[in-house]
């Protein structure tokens, strides 16, 4: 991912610390959900392992925090032959469009268009290949105050329209002896966005992930994003931009820290 990413560490002291240890209160997830969920059917059961809370497609990672999407997966594990052979299907596919369009598929700027959409698409969609266990890599450090990455830059398409938005990620989250690599954060907002996505899911998605993986004190995710169906079609609003947040753990249930993160996130660059 391309942008500044700026870490920030607040420095109140320990006597009025708001951030001293505090339990971390359950989140019932059924209501971060986005409401498209309950237009998704049920798959078939994954035996042993928990239910996912986004219904019980198998996941795209390990811990059930993809966004369930059929077919997806096969992604993961084709060969070299099949990954050849969905991309002449999607190519094909294109060609109908374009010529149900009025288009004719023959003229020489159009030639090779079909094959180049093909590719773009599964890259603009590489984040289904991805695992949240190989993007995560956790180490034990004794550190309790707020962590703040910002202004990291995401790429993601909007399920609606099949047409981009685009904008910067700000996590935050405050540790429980665990920690992240800063540049993960940047890697966890690429895996998720570069999906068919809705950016109030894709904001609940990364907090959800943080939180079951890290098992913070809590996690606060704030995106800033411009969108191409708004944009190019609709209403047409070229300035417009839609800012979406999640907070969860500390960040929801005591408001000091909920204010010192907007705060550092406020500060001129």
């Amino acid at each position: 991912m391309g942008g500044k990413h700026q870490l920030e560490s607040s420095s109140n002291g320990s006597k009025n610390n708001p951030h001293a240890p505090l339990p971390v209160v359950p989140v019932k997830r059924s209501k971060l959900i986005n409401s498209s969920s309950s237009r998704i059917e049920t798959g078939t059961p994954l035996g042993q392992r928990a239910a996912s809370p986004y219904t019980l497609y198998p996941p795209i990672d390990s811990d059930g925090l993809s966004w369930p999407s059929k077919g997806a997966r096969a992604r993961l594990d084709q060969t070299p032959e099949e990954a050849k052979a969905r991309e002449g299907r999607i190519a094909d596919a294109v060609k109908v469009i374009l010529q149900e369009l009025g288009e004719d598929v023959d003229r020489e700027g159009l030639l090779e268009t079909p094959e180049r959409y093909a590719r773009a698409m599964l890259y603009f969609t590489k984040g289904y290949e991805d695992n949240i266990r190989d993007v995560l890599k956790v180490f034990e450090e004794d550190h309790d105050e707020m962590v703040i990455v910002r202004d990291i830059e995401i790429f993601s398409l909007c399920e609606h329209h099949l047409v981009p938005f685009f904008g910067k990620v700000h996590i935050g989250y405050i540790p429980n002896k665990r920690v992240l690599g800063l540049s993960k954060l940047a890697r966890l907002a690429e895996m998720y966005s570069r999906r068919f996505q809705v950016q109030e899911r894709l904001t609940k998605q990364i907090a959800m992930a943080l939180l079951e993986f890290l098992k913070p004190r809590g996690v606060a995710v704030v995106i800033e994003a411009t969108h191409m169906c708004m944009v190019s079609r609709g209403v047409q609003k070229t300035g417009s931009s839609t800012t979406t947040s999640c907070m969860l753990g500390c960040f929801r249930d005591h408001q000091k820290t909920r204010e010192e993160f907007l705060t550092l996130l406020s500060r001129k660059q």
